[in-house]
């Protein structure tokens, strides 16, 4: 496969010799005495040529919003152009079976039913709907505990803690291993104590770059009888997601990060023997009944969870961007991926004063470093300046992980598949100029 046009090959050691190979994986050879540099089966040239954005911008900032592709744009305006020209009701009948689509692609990607999944318009609208259902619909009474990792991200912390408030619960942190993950044999003690209610789980944290290993702690809750909600927003587009391999009574995740889907889009899953005992808020005439001035009913399974308004021409949009991971793969996309953030953090890890801060035996998409004597703020500003898009994350953002003896804050990189060696390169230029200043 000949390499993607404008870039430069990666730098490889074979035997302790530097050595050139295109951008792709890497396969120990017999006895691993060998590293074999395999082309991608991702077409990246192609992939960047699809890809509008690629001509004005080095995007790194994938697991912020990632860059669309010409069809998920198409899709999107061809509906609001359907909406003006019939009528926004009108137009929404004339797609029902394409949403309905949307919503199959959707449950495929995951491993799910189709009718264990809602489009949703963000992770957080999700989890909020599902975590409200869990409370309302007696999961949490006063007492009870919810354990958390240390990855927890500040919308679904914030919304443990509002449903704490009111239902008497309580949270307790199960502490995480020197890398970073999840500590499985302290999540195994605390799930033995038979006063937990619900673990909360992050499958890749949103301010560094560990996965996880949520299969484990699926099995551990699945043992426990214990109702497991996975965070897989920041997995769900980039890494395999299968929700009954991980065993999660709830998934969320959203669209517009590794999916390339609009904004304003999300998933929800929740398990078929889960769904019908959660209550959830902010319902309406899709997703209740009104059947008598003091009765309503809430519509059964996943309706429940859908609203009657949404944005049409998004979901629609993010149908076209899950069918469009669905075909390339998503092993392929997540092998692309991998090597590209390794390529990133190891050039990163040579410029003098720059520390990268990603834990855990496996990682993703995420790349978080800091340099020295720089705030994290001036680095993102300089490489803004210089057309690359990165983003910063600070403790606000994950409170138990961040402070103390790990950073406050961290310039956060995060490539998709359709980065180049060279615009990785870029972003290594910037950093090493602003560390000479």
């Amino acid at each position: 496969m000949a390499r993607p046009q404008g870039t430069r090959p990666l730098l490889e050691r074979v035997g302790g010799t530097a050595v050139r190979g295109p951008l792709g994986r890497r396969i120990p050879g017999a006895g691993g005495a060998i590293v074999q540099v395999v082309p991608p089966s991702i077409d990246v040239a192609a992939e960047r040529a699809a890809t509008p954005g690629c001509t004005t911008v080095v995007h790194l900032n994938s697991a912020g919003a990632a860059l669309a592709t010409t069809a998920t744009l198409d899709t999107v305006i061809e509906h609001l152009e359907l909406e003006a020209s019939r009528g926004g009701y009108e137009a929404a009948a004339a797609v029902k079976d394409r949403i309905a689509a949307v919503v199959a692609s959707a449950a495929a990607l995951i491993g799910a039913d189709p009718s264990e999944v809602a489009i949703t318009g963000s992770d957080t609208e999700g989890w909020t709907k599902a975590l409200w259902g869990f409370a309302l619909g007696g999961g949490l009474p006063a007492g009870w505990r919810i354990l958390v990792d240390r990855q927890s991200y500040d919308s679904h912390y914030m919304g443990l803690l509002q449903v704490c408030e009111v239902t008497g619960a309580t949270i307790a942190v199960v502490p995480g291993l020197a890398d970073g993950t999840i500590d499985l044999a302290a999540l195994a003690d605390e799930l033995a104590t038979g006063d937990v209610g619900l673990v909360s789980a992050t499958h890749v944290g949103t301010h560094r770059g560990l996965v996880n290993p949520v299969e484990e702690v699926g099995q551990l809750c699945r043992t426990a009888g214990v109702p497991f909600f996975l965070d897989a927003c920041q997995s769900i587009g980039q890494l395999p997601v299968d929700v009954g391999r991980i065993g999660c009574a709830v998934a969320t995740g959203t669209g517009r990060k590794w999916l390339r889907g609009p904004r304003g889009t999300g998933l929800l899953y929740v398990r078929a023997d889960v769904v019908e005992s959660l209550r959830p808020p902010g319902i309406d005439g899709a997703s209740a009944q009104w059947d008598d001035p003091t009765h309503l009913r809430l519509r059964p399974g996943i309706a429940r969870f859908v609203p009657f308004e949404s944005p049409v021409a998004m979901h629609l949009g993010l149908g076209t961007a899950v069918d469009h991971v669905l075909a390339l793969g998503i092993d392929a996309i997540a092998d692309q991926i991998g090597f590209v953030a390794e390529h990133l953090r190891s050039e990163l890890a040579g410029v003098d004063r720059v520390s990268v801060h990603d834990g855990g035996a496996r990682r993703s998409g995420i790349v978080t470093f800091t340099v020295d004597g720089l705030d994290p703020s001036v680095v993102k500003a300089a490489a803004s300046a210089a057309g690359v898009n990165v983003s910063v994350t600070d403790a606000g953002a994950a409170r138990l992980d961040m402070g103390g003896t790990r950073p406050e804050s961290v310039v956060r990189a995060s490539p998709h598949y359709i980065n180049t060696d060279d615009e990785c390169g870029r972003l290594v230029e910037v950093v090493s100029a602003a560390t000479k200043h």
